[in-house]
């Protein structure tokens, strides 16, 4: 079996001094104690960071008893102020190597004149204390500075610091944060198009495509009314065209009686066979209309003679995890959350089926009333061509048979009759006119004009012969290419003529109309009756999906916790703790929010609470989101208990408060990659939000849409909030969908790393540490070098952006005791110095007062 491995989890502090306590001692510091002991810890390593005054160690005694009572623990003491006649008086309980302490006889370095440090338990030493604080608590650090107390004497050391505190300025953090949002949430606009991201499963239900293996099936059923009807129409179109073949060439022309191939009758029966065949498909999609397709709707169909297979890959089970792939595709391409929404929206107006009475109207445009009319009226036929063109053709043709001598005087009429004869039997046998004359389209086909020109050129030519004189084999073979022309020229006018009219009938397009009225009828089975189930569902959840992230917009977009551009004061009254309804928050063992804020108000950890009380009611029947984002701040945020996070003083504002000695600030202006960063950690949020609603949308969409997200949405915000003042967003949160692709903090802050690196080398690092004592307790310090041990720290963020910066070669030579922390703005050196052996006093057994 696979081990195990739980992430680090931080220190727990508590805060055991005089100044976090009321005067009157209610409530006792052991339920501050207890308070701490029930603070949950991963695995079965448990820290405390006990800050207490080292005037008080012995009298705390049975508390740092009471933090081992549920097991082995770890422990480091803060040992604040000067103790007693300059020695330090420490219980047994604080020995090495389960616990050290770190004595800290002036917070600020002593960087003034004797007894000019910051009195201890005013806001100036506690703002002092809180970058040292913020440090300790990580358990890289925690573990590799109680490791270093184990190897020194007594197990106490003065702790020597050099701190570079990375951060944003207010401007750059509130405008990063407010850009982030902006970008979360997009504008409302049209719906785009849905582009090739859409899925598979989710492609088939839309528009009109046809799956491959059902393109080919057989929707009639043999036999049926639908099936003879649709046979009848394609009876009636070849016995058309075999009329139209009858008539067309010299055989219609010669052979033929008058009106027998009917090809009038013939499409007058094609007309009814379509209207037959339209009237039996929208019989079929009047009953197949609705919602679903009920069993009654199905035997109704087969009765019409319409057949509907089962098709179970296309089901609900298929569309759900289309449809959350889809929009985890989305999210994972960072569009904004409007932008998602109206996606999903115009998935689920596509997808949503108007049933098959829908329909109707496209199958009357298919098969339109005034084409089946137009059926059954013959258009009008004309042979012949151009009137001139044939009265000159006649009177070539008629000249050329008159040339014989004397005989042309009888011949060139004769063929000029003959041709007008001709143009007669065209329109006798005319294709638009039945044998009982019920249906005629009339016609024309030149027959005067042939005849008049046929008589002059008869003439004509008679007249030349005579004056010319031509032998009569040259007559005799005039006359015998005239009359050949003649017929020639007859016939080809009729197969024009004939042609043409067919093509004025469009009586081909009738295999198309069928070919349509299929179509539709496939198009109609497969999406409004056999999709109709799983279409529905895909318009529901895309709807409700679209819903739920139009909630979360309008959530993100009324969320503005300190980065929005509201007036300073509007935000400060924000801030301004409720009283609390229960026991006295000064009754709080440590708190984060008991050091205020900072000199620059860079709100540190202010945007810790969530967005509800921690421990709220959820809404009824939603169960999934409770405490969606506790991991993430259990695992990496310092959070008070529930309760306990009230100051114990009121808040200071007026009155900057200097820097210590050893604290250096480096503000950026904010790097490249901070707004995308805090907006994909915004975007993984909103997926791991709406990952818990994907079984209330499988099970009812409907309802689904209406799930309150209010609270976890605020809890993201708070948390990424929370990231980007602790940080500058360079520690990733747990639910990061790529955590190794983050950006260095170069790039998130805009600050260089060179000033770390180089604090982090081999040289000059004790030059550059400040003992944390004034220079009157100098002389309690132990003289031996060899006997200080440090401890070098810097965020895993500085290292993660220095690929691309000049300094890497910097980071490679770094110490090999240099902690790399997963998360914090601190980097820098933790020199601890011991003291001198008779400085420290280990207590082992004395009865200390109640605390």
């Amino acid at each position: 079996m696979t081990p195990e491995h739980h992430t680090p989890s931080h220190a727990v502090c508590l805060d055991l001094r005089s100044s976090a306590r009321p005067p009157d001692g209610n409530p006792p510091l052991e339920r501050a104690v207890a308070d701490a002991l029930d603070e949950p810890q991963q695995g079965d390593e448990r820290r405390f960071l006990v800050i207490d005054d080292a005037c008080d160690l012995i009298a705390h005694q049975l508390l740092y008893e009471q933090l081992y009572s549920y097991g082995p623990a770890q422990v480091i003491c803060l040992a604040l102020g000067a103790g007693d006649d300059r020695t330090l008086r420490r219980p047994l309980t604080l020995r090495p190597p389960a616990a050290g302490v770190l004595w800290l006889l002036d917070v600020s370095g002593g960087s003034g004149t004797t007894g000019g440090g910051p009195r201890p338990g005013t806001p100036e030493a506690d703002e002092a204390l809180r970058p040292l604080v913020e440090l300790l608590v990580l358990p890289g650090v925690f573990d590799a500075v109680l490791s270093a107390l184990g190897d020194v004497v007594h197990g106490v050391a003065v702790p020597a610091v050099r701190i570079l505190e990375h951060d944003l300025t207010d401007d750059a953090r509130t405008r990063s944060w407010w850009q982030a949002l902006e970008s979360l949430v997009g504008q409302d606009g049209p719906a785009p198009a849905l582009g090739d991201a859409l899925p598979a499963e989710l492609a088939l239900l839309l528009g009109d495509f046809v799956p491959r293996h059902l393109e080919g099936r057989a929707w009639l059923l043999p036999g049926g009314p639908a099936e003879a009807r649709h046979r009848e129409c394609g009876a009636a179109l070849r016995d058309t065209v075999d009329g139209y073949e009858q008539v067309r060439g010299w055989r219609g022309l010669f052979t033929m009686k008058a009106g027998e191939a009917d090809v009038p009758g013939r499409l007058e029966r094609l007309s009814f066979a379509l209207a037959g065949y339209q009237e039996t498909i929208a019989g079929a999609l009047s009953d197949g209309g609705g919602v679903r397709l009920t069993s009654e709707q199905r035997s109704r169909l087969v009765e019409r003679g319409i057949d509907l297979p089962e098709i179970p890959e296309v089901s609900r089970s298929s569309v759900g995890p289309g449809l959350r792939g889809f929009t985890e595709s989305l999210i994972a391409r960072r569009l904004p959350l409007r932008s998602v929404a109206a996606r999903l929206a115009a998935l689920s107006d596509r997808s949503a089926p108007a049933g098959s009475t829908a329909r109707l109207a496209r199958l009357d445009e298919i098969c339109d009333r005034t084409y089946l009319a137009h059926l059954t009226s013959p258009v009008p036929f004309t042979a012949g061509g151009s009137r001139r063109i044939a009265a000159v053709v006649a009177f070539v043709l008629a000249l050329a048979a008159g040339l014989w001598p004397g005989l042309g005087w009888a011949l060139g009429p004769a063929t000029g009759l003959a041709g007008a004869a001709l143009a007669v039997l065209m329109l006798r046998r005319r294709p638009n006119r039945s044998p009982d004359g019920r249906l005629d389209g009339g016609g024309s086909s030149g027959a005067a004009p042939r005849l008049f020109g046929g008589l002059a050129g008869g003439l004509a030519g008679a007249l030349t012969g005579q004056l010319l004189a031509l032998p009569a084999w040259a007559g005799a073979l005039a006359l015998v290419i005239s009359l050949v022309l003649l017929v020639l020229l007859a016939v080809r006018h009729w197969t024009a003529a004939v042609d043409s009219w067919w093509r004025g009938t469009d009586a081909e397009f009738a295999a198309q109309l069928v070919g349509e009225v299929d179509q539709l009828l496939i198009e109609t089975a497969v999406h409004d009756w056999l999709f109709a189930d799983a279409r529905y569902h895909c318009s529901d959840g895309a709807r409700a999906v679209s819903l739920l992230l139009r909630g979360l917009a309008d959530t993100a977009e009324q969320h503005t916790p300190g980065g929005s551009p509201q007036p300073v004061a509007a935000r400060e009254e924000e801030q301004v703790p409720e009283p609390s309804t229960g026991a006295d928050p000064q009754s709080a063992p440590w708190s984060w929010d008991s050091w205020g804020d900072s000199a620059a108000e860079d709100g540190w950890l202010d945007a810790t609470a969530a967005a509800g009380p921690a421990g709220g009611p959820q809404p009824a029947g939603f169960p999934e989101h409770a405490d969606l984002f506790e991991p993430a701040r259990a695992q990496e945020a310092v959070l008070p208990p529930d309760g306990k996070d009230q100051p114990t003083a009121e808040p200071w504002k007026a009155e900057p408060v200097a820097d210590p000695a050893w604290l250096e600030r480096e503000r950026g202006d904010g790097g490249p990659a901070l707004v995308d960063t805090l907006v994909s950690d915004l975007m993984d949020g909103v997926a791991l939000i709406v990952k818990p609603c994907w079984g209330a949308v499988e099970r009812d969409p409907s309802n689904a849409g209406r799930m309150p997200l209010e609270r976890p949405m605020g809890e993201l915000l708070d948390e990424v909030h929370t990231r980007l003042q602790r940080d500058g967003a360079a520690s990733p949160p747990p639910y990061a969908s790529h955590p190794e692709r983050r950006p260095g903090a170069s790039q998130l802050l805009g600050v260089s790393a060179e000033r770390v690196a180089s604090l982090l080398g081999s040289g000059g690092v004790a030059e550059q540490t400040v003992p944390l004592c004034g220079a009157e307790h100098r002389r309690m310090l132990s003289k031996d070098p060899v006997a200080v041990r440090q401890v070098r720290f810097v965020p895993e963020a500085m290292r993660r952006g220095a690929e691309a910066d000049e300094t890497q070669d910097s980071w490679r030579g770094a110490a090999e005791d240099v902690v790399w922390t997963a998360a914090g703005r601190h980097a820098g050196v933790l020199r601890l110095v011991p003291l001198r052996a008779e400085t420290v006093r280990t207590v082992r057994s004395e009865e200390g007062g109640a605390p």
